[in-house]
């Protein structure tokens, strides 16, 4: 114990003030200090001021939040937004029938008037950015807060946002939101002054086989060769504020918008990258890391594999299904090769072995300066994890196995007995159906795929509970074991898809509109899984609920021990989906002894992974034409190849999907789209020889707009750099 005290204090002596990490998502006020002088090393060519600079227009002014979970950028001064085709997959779907099929043959608005509003969809620019520290810790003294459950809350801070606000800058206008988060697990607030737009249109999509050639198979897979971009457009009121969709709305005049570089990047160039990165966990404990792998990890392998196998099967029988369902299939298999990505990174790389190292630095700095408030954090949250392992599991066979996989398992439930009494009228009865019920079971439901994969995770969800609880005897008691095997009993789930009200209006209005009707709603077999499923979520999050308090605490002694031992300028903290900034270079990568990937790849590659056959790989004539007569115009490279995608170091993750990749200049030469699968673990530490994003190169996104779409009004709206 003693060397290795001794060995965790010399490390910690031996980190040289301000070096700086590879890798990181960093925040823009803080980029003079931090990474400046290094960056310019590297081949930047813009000074802090004109990266970011509020209020008086700079390169982050151009990067906006793209829906809930991405990234544009924009790219015109007409308010024109990249983004990636899979980010605005759920809007060309939206837009998309058998007859007018955009997800298949692709999408161009040759006019304003043709492009396509999308209602619920947001795009949000950050307009300032302001350490809220000093005033959120005088505020919970002056109320006397002191629960970091109620006050680390998002809800609780935008109030006190609200506050700050009004305060410091006025009353809100139209379109304003903020946003104060907290960071280093409680330890800085920061708030996010943002306006919000809310007309948002579809400009332009590529057919599927350009956008998501590759699909599922070469997810978080490099070599790449996908053309991941849709083009959208923010629209104002005449007099430029955010506004709901109108007719008389004309695109937005940005405060800054990026040029568009013609003549792309090559091996060893600098870039640098902005985004709304999701989530990390760069400061887990050993036992966190064991929990993300042994836990979370491999229940999400297990359970989605059994789903999406399922899914499948009925998707490539019906072209309209494997419509109805392609977002729910894409989204349940990005995280699932994420899951298997992580949990092949932390064991290669021994990531328990490098978390321990961290803590062993902390322990030594607890005991050189006497502090042991960041021993005691350590060994609360190890004892903590350990505590809660089975409920953790529990947890997650529920959101894996049913609540993200079984569709009836969410069905909507009338929510009270006073609810239940209004529908006793047959006209509020109609009106809930259509509203509610319909609207959960929408056209992108089909009841025959949902019996399949049901049946699939009912078996799967019952081995993965025994297995978890097996010689235990647990504190809590779950219904939907029972639930499930009573349903099971009936053929292909008759009970279900074939008896159930849910799927029968004329039934389900004369059940609530009769006298005694509550019975048998609440006996109906979708009833019975909803409101099982729901009531054993409620009791497992209540038990492990009972960690959170001190597990918050902990891991917030444990952050501050670590600024204080590190410097805040040398740590950057855990994403938490606000705008940072990463940087690096072009550069390929060894994945395994003897095999190297390059930076960039070429629309060969698409020709030598074309197959008709296959729905993830196959090609619409045009694109075979356009590769075949070398109609690339100006965007090839000087031997004549169209370039497709390239990687670069730069550290992201979910969020950061269409983040616009920059050169020194700050001029776009590609827009994320994706990691490599030896790269995924970067989420809870970087991987300098694996850590790749995979990028679409700007120049194939050109190439697509001018040959393919034939999109001469968008070409001549940018600003392309030759």
């Amino acid at each position: 114990m003693k060397r290795r005290y001794l060995l965790a204090l010399l490390a910690m002596v031996l980190v040289a003030p301000w070096a700086v990490a590879d890798g990181g998502m960093w925040m823009l006020q803080f980029l003079k200090q931090q990474n400046l002088k290094r960056m310019q090393e590297m081949g930047l060519k813009l000074s802090a001021e004109e990266i970011y600079n509020p209020g008086r227009g700079a390169l982050g002014d151009a990067v906006v939040q793209f829906g809930g979970g991405c990234t544009g950028e924009i790219v015109s001064s007409q308010g024109l937004v990249f983004t990636n085709h899979h980010c605005g997959y759920g809007e060309i779907q939206s837009h998309s029938s058998v007859e007018a099929n955009y997800l298949r043959d692709g999408f161009y608005a040759p006019t304003l008037q043709d492009e396509l509003p999308n209602p619920g969809l947001n795009v949000t620019i950050v307009e300032e950015i302001v350490d809220a520290t000093d005033y959120l810790s005088q505020y919970l003294e002056k109320v006397g807060e002191q629960d970091p459950l109620v006050y680390m809350r998002r809800g609780y801070l935008r109030k006190v946002a609200e506050q700050w606000y009004v305060e410091n800058r006025g009353a809100l206008t139209a379109g304003v939101t903020l946003d104060m988060a907290p960071f280093y697990e409680g330890n800085r607030y920061y708030l996010f002054v943002k306006k919000q737009y809310s007309d948002i249109r579809l400009v332009a999509a590529p057919p599927s086989c350009i956008g998501k050639f590759g699909a599922d198979t070469d997810n978080w897979e490099w070599p790449r060769h996908s053309g991941d971009f849709s083009v959208f457009r923010i629209y104002t009121a005449p007099d430029g504020s955010p506004a709901e969709y109108s007719a008389d709305n004309v695109p937005l005049k940005p405060k800054y918008y990026l040029k568009v570089s013609g003549k792309g990047v090559e091996e060893g160039d600098f870039v640098m990258m902005m985004g709304f990165p999701g989530t990390t966990n760069h400061f887990y404990t050993p036992s966190e890391v064991r929990e993300r792998l042994e836990v979370d990890n491999q229940i999400r392998i297990d359970l989605r594999k059994v789903r999406q196998e399922a899914m499948w099967e009925e998707m490539m029988k019906d072209e309209a299904v494997n419509i109805q369902y392609a977002a729910k299939y894409q989204g349940s298999t990005n995280a699932y090769k994420n899951a298997i990505g992580t949990s092949w990174a932390a064991r290669k790389k021994n990531f328990e072995a490098v978390k321990q190292e961290m803590v062993d630095r902390l322990l030594a700095y607890s005991k050189q300066q006497n502090k042991p408030e960041y021993a005691e954090a350590v060994a609360k949250i190890e004892a903590m994890v350990k505590e809660r392992a089975t409920l953790r599991a529990l947890a997650k066979i529920y959101e894996e196995g049913l609540w993200r996989a079984v569709e009836t398992a969410k069905a909507p439930l009338i929510k009270s007995d006073e609810e239940l009494r209004q529908l006793r009228d047959p006209q509020a009865a109609t009106k809930w159906y259509d509203d509610v019920v319909l609207g959960y079971f929408d056209k992108d439901y089909n009841k025959e795929v949902d019996r399949k994969v049901t049946a699939a995770m009912f078996e799967a969800v019952l081995k993965y509970i025994d297995r978890v609880t097996e010689g235990q005897e647990l504190s809590i008691q779950l219904q939907t074991p029972f639930t499930i095997r009573s349903l099971m009993e009936s053929k292909d789930l008759g009970a279900i898809f074939d008896e159930s009200i849910y799927f029968d209006k004329a039934k389900m209005v004369e059940v609530l509109s009769s006298e005694g009707g509550e019975v048998a709603y609440a006996l109906d077999p979708v009833t019975l899984l909803a409101f099982s499923v729901r009531e054993d979520m409620k009791t497992i999050s209540k038990a492990l609920s009972e960690y959170d308090r001190d597990f918050a605490l902990a891991r917030r002694t444990l952050l501050q021990g670590m600024l204080e031992m590190d410097g805040e300028m040398n740590l950057w903290p855990d994403a938490n989906l606000t705008l940072r900034y990463t940087f690096g270079q072009i550069k390929g990568y060894v994945p395994r002894d003897n095999v190297y990937y390059g930076a960039q790849t070429t629309m060969d590659g698409i020709m030598e992974k074309w197959d008709d056959e296959s729905p993830e790989f196959y090609l619409l004539p045009k694109v075979v034409d356009i590769y075949r007569n070398k109609d690339f115009g100006r965007w090839a490279l000087p031997n004549g190849k169209m370039p497709v995608n390239i990687v670069a170091t730069t550290h992201t993750t979910g969020g950061n999907s269409g983040s616009p990749l920059v050169n020194g200049k700050g001029e776009l030469v590609g827009i994320n789209f994706d990691r490599n699968w030896e790269g995924v673990g970067g989420d809870i530490e970087y991987l300098p020889d694996y850590q790749r994003s995979i990028i679409l190169d700007v120049r194939y996104l050109l190439m697509i707009l001018d040959k393919y779409l034939g999109a001469d009004r968008l070409m001549n709206e940018l600003d392309i750099v030759e």
